[in-house]
């Protein structure tokens, strides 16, 4: 599955294009994994109903003592961590280092959905902690 390209508000800032970011609330630079974020983020709103205000974007956690960022997480109705998104530019290839990343963040949260997408490519798959087994899905999870 490919990402909708959605209607974004930009501006340009001397030679940088940026985006308005509808749940930082603020305006980022346009770079092409960006772009792969924002697409995300409005897809998953515009066409899934998941609220902006579940959202978390760019976040850094601490993991093994070392600093990272999570790209977007996104809360269930009782606040807990549920889905995670790892976005790539769209040049980048989806393949096993891009799964290990997700899943060394996963490690934090253990949220219980992970998806993956460079824009064109677009994975979701349902992990069961418990049994430690990885369903792929062809739909996308209801927001609960």
């Amino acid at each position: 599955m490919s990402l909708p390209i959605p209607n974004l508000k930009t501006m340009q800032s001397g030679d940088q294009t940026l985006v308005w970011d509808i749940v930082r609330k603020k305006w980022v630079v346009l770079t092409p994994e960006e772009m792969v974020r924002q697409a995300t983020i409005h897809y998953l709103h515009q066409q899934h109903s998941y609220p902006l205000q579940w959202m978390a974007v760019e976040k850094q956690i601490l993991l093994h003592g070392r600093k990272k960022r999570f790209d977007l997480l996104i809360y269930d109705r009782e606040a807990h961590p549920w889905l995670m998104v790892e976005c790539k530019a769209p040049m980048v290839a989806i393949d096993g280092s891009v799964f290990d990343q997700i899943a060394r963040y996963n490690l934090k949260y253990k949220v219980p959905y992970l998806i993956v997408t460079n824009g064109d490519q677009f994975f979701c798959a349902k992990i069961d902690h418990e049994n430690q087994t990885i369903d792929w899905l062809s739909e996308l999870p209801t927001l609960v």
